[in-house]
């Protein structure tokens, strides 16, 4: 049973961000790039760095995308564009990773493995409120994640059927809309703090999954104050599990 003082109390859906919140993405892609011969002069030490710079790289592409006010790009191109541009940057050429290993490096995205709180977690707290996704992102990318991780979500919003992305402040209104819940019954999750920032703008509660492989660049202290709710995604019983708890399920 969820406690009158929850932060929580009365949300009817929790909406969630997918790759970083819900899956390991490094991990995936990473095991992705060991299954090719490793690009001289790179070596397999280098490869998790080289998955955290593609990983960097994207955020900066999609928001300087949604600065310059464009429509929301293919998924698949910015991760394609991306990583060309880290790879020359590194002294690696086409004649190494050549197109096609390239093009199965950018399909890796779309087969991403679940954190291990999360399939548990989405199954507890969908027996109490609806649990959707909203992420930035092509419905096909978000189909293969979900059926890839076996993440058991209600429905999902990607930026492509929306025509918003994040942190667009329509995006979340639009979204909430379509549930028929008012901002004030909804809770955004999600390991990024730019998008909580952004929901809670919106009028939306704020969970914050404090994940390993995100938001290197953000001072804890400071997201912890901003949030509603922040959990630590380590270990076995952390993440959306204890989320789970949180709301009594």
């Amino acid at each position: 049973m969820i406690l009158d003082d929850s932060p929580l109390y009365g949300v009817q859906v929790l909406v969630f961000d997918l790759m970083g919140t819900c899956t390991d993405w490094h991990t995936s892609i990473v095991a992705a790039m060991l299954r090719q011969a490793p690009p001289p002069p790179l070596t397999d030490a280098d490869l998790p760095v080289l998955a955290m710079a593609w990983r960097t790289g994207f955020f900066r592409a999609i928001f300087a995308s949604y600065t310059a006010g464009e429509q929301a790009p293919s998924i698949d191109e910015v991760h394609a564009r991306v990583l060309d541009a880290i790879l020359a940057e590194r002294g690696v050429g086409t004649e190494v990773w050549n197109a096609s290993v390239r093009e199965q490096l950018v399909h890796a995205w779309h087969d991403q493995q679940a954190w291990p709180d999360s399939v548990e977690g989405i199954r507890r707290l969908k027996e109490r409120c609806m649990v959707v996704v909203l992420a930035n992102g092509t419905t096909r990318l978000q189909l293969d994640i979900v059926r890839a991780a076996r993440l058991p979500f209600d429905t999902l919003f990607s930026s492509q059927i929306l025509h918003l992305t994040k942190p667009d402040p329509a995006a979340y209104a639009t979204a909430l809309a379509l549930v028929g819940v008012r901002p004030e019954q909804a809770a955004m999750v999600a390991a990024h703090a730019y998008d909580l920032r952004a929901a809670a703008k919106a009028g939306m509660r704020t969970v914050y999954i404090r994940r390993a492989t995100e938001d290197p660049d953000e001072d804890m202290d400071a997201v912890r104050s901003e949030v509603d709710v922040f959990i630590d995604g380590a270990g076995g019983r952390g993440g959306l599990l204890a989320l789970s708890e949180l709301m009594g399920c």
